[in-house]
C-alpha cells in the first residue's frame, strides 16, 4: 500500500492542503498514521465526507426565507456560520424558534444534515412551512391569483382588498387541509404587503398590522417556494414550545436558538409576536433549558440583543450565560422610531463551544 503526504492528498481530492491538515488533526482519514510531524496518508484512502457544503454557491440558485421577518438573521449569517463551521462533527440540526428561517436554509444548503427539526409557537407560521413542504403547487396557484388581483387595483382598491383579506385571515380556523392552504396563502400575502413585514397580534390573537406602502410587492416567488419545499422534505416541523425539542436533541445535534429579543427600551419593545409576552422571566426560563441541553453535549448557538447598547451597566445576558462563550457582533437594527437611533448596534452570539 502506497503512502502520500498532505500536499499530494490535497491535489488528489481537489481541496486545500490546509483542509487536509485539518482532516488529519481530526482523525477523519481512514488508516491514517503519523511519524513525527509528518502525516502518512494511504494512497487508496477515500476522501472524507466534508460536513460543509461550498460557501461559494451561486446565491441565485439557493433557497431564501419566503417571509420578511422582524429580527431576521440574514445579515448575521456570516458570523453565525463562523461558529457553525468551527464544529464540523454534527449531523443533526434543531432550531426551536425558526421564525423566517434564514439560518435554517443556510444550514440545509451548505451542510450535510441527516436530520433536522424546527418548531415555533406561532401556529400560522408553522402552518405555512408545512403547506410549502407538502402542497407547494397548490399554494403557488392561490398566491398567483391573489397577486394578480391585488396589483391590478389602485391605491384605495388595494387598501380595501388588504383589510378584507386580513379579516378573512383572522376568521379562518386551521381545522382542514383547505383552510390550512388558504390561511398559508393569506399569511404570506399579508406578510408581503403589511407595514415592514411585521407579525403582530392583539390580546385576542388577531393579526392587526396595517397595510404597508409598496408599489410592486412580490407576493408569489414561485421558484423560491419550490426550492424551500425541496429543502424541507426531510425536516420535522412542529408547532410547539421550544422545550419540546428535547426529544430530538442529542450529542450529535447543533441547536440554534433565536428567541424573541429582550427589548432594549420601551420604544423598541416588540414582544407581541403572540398574545403571550417573552419577558425577563421567560428569558431566564429559556436559559435554564439551554443549560439542560448543554449537559446533553449538544452544540449550542444563541442570539439575542445586547442591553449594553442602551445601558453600559446592563449585563443581563452576560450574567445569565456566564459559563458560555459570549461574542458581540454588529447588526443594522431599528431600535427606536427616531432616525438617529437607528443603525448598527451590538448583538450577542452565545455558544457553548
Amino acid at each position: 500500500m502506497g503512502i502520500i503526504g498532505t500536499k499530494e492528498a490535497a491535489r488528489k481530492w481537489n481541496i486545500s492542503q490546509r483542509r487536509v491538515l485539518a482532516l488529519c488533526e481530526n482523525n477523519r482519514i481512514k488508516n491514517l498514521n503519523r511519524v513525527g510531524h509528518t502525516w502518512l496518508i494511504p494512497c487508496d484512502a477515500p476522501k472524507p465526507m466534508d460536513n460543509r457544503r461550498s460557501r461559494y454557491l451561486d446565491t441565485s440558485d439557493i433557497a431564501k426565507p419566503f417571509l420578511k421577518w422582524a429580527g431576521g438573521k440574514t445579515q448575521l449569517l456570516k458570523e453565525i456560520d463562523k461558529k457553525i463551521s468551527a464544529f464540523s462533527k454534527f449531523d443533526k440540526y434543531a432550531e426551536p424558534f425558526v421564525g423566517g428561517g434564514a439560518v435554517l436554509f443556510h444550514v440545509l444548503e451548505r451542510y450535510h444534515i441527516k436530520q433536522a427539526y424546527i418548531s415555533d409557537i406561532n401556529s400560522n407560521l408553522v402552518n405555512s412551512y408545512l403547506i410549502i413542504k407538502k402542497l407547494p403547487k397548490e399554494l403557488i396557484n392561490l398566491l398567483e391569483a391573489i397577486e394578480t388581483a391585488f396589483l391590478s387595483k389602485d391605491t384605495e382598491g388595494r387598501r380595501e382588498y388588504y383589510y378584507n383579506k386580513r379579516d378573512l385571515f383572522n376568521e379562518i380556523p386551521l381545522n382542514s387541509t383547505k383552510n390550512k392552504l388558504n390561511k398559508a396563502a393569506l399569511f404570506i400575502f399579508l406578510n408581503k404587503t403589511c407595514f415592514n413585514g411585521l407579525y403582530r397580534v392583539n390580546k385576542k390573537g388577531e393579526f392587526n398590522v396595517p397595510i404597508g406602502a409598496y408599489k410592486n410587492p412580490l407576493i408569489c416567488d414561485k421558484e423560491n417556494i419550490y426550492k424551500v419545499s425541496n429543502l424541507l422534505q426531510n425536516v420535522e416541523i412542529i408547532c410547539a414550545d421550544y422545550s419540546e425539542s428535547i426529544h430530538f436533541i442529542d450529542k450529535k445535534t447543533m441547536v440554534y436558538f433565536d428567541p424573541p429579543y429582550r427589548p432594549l427600551n420601551k420604544t423598541s419593545s416588540f414582544t407581541s409576536y403572540t398574545s403571550e409576552a417573552f419577558d425577563d422571566k421567560a428569558q431566564i426560563k429559556l436559559a435554564d433549558y439551554i443549560k439542560k441541553v448543554h449537559k446533553m453535549n449538544a452544540k449550542i448557538i444563541l442570539s439575542n440583543s445586547d442591553p449594553s447598547n442602551i445601558d453600559s451597566k446592563d449585563y443581563f445576558f452576560d450574567k445569565l450565560y456566564s459559563p458560555f462563550n459570549i461574542k458581540r457582533v454588529f447588526a443594522a437594527r431599528m431600535i427606536n422610531c427616531k432616525q438617529k437611533a437607528r443603525g448598527k448596534i451590538k448583538e450577542l452570539l452565545i455558544t457553548n463551544f
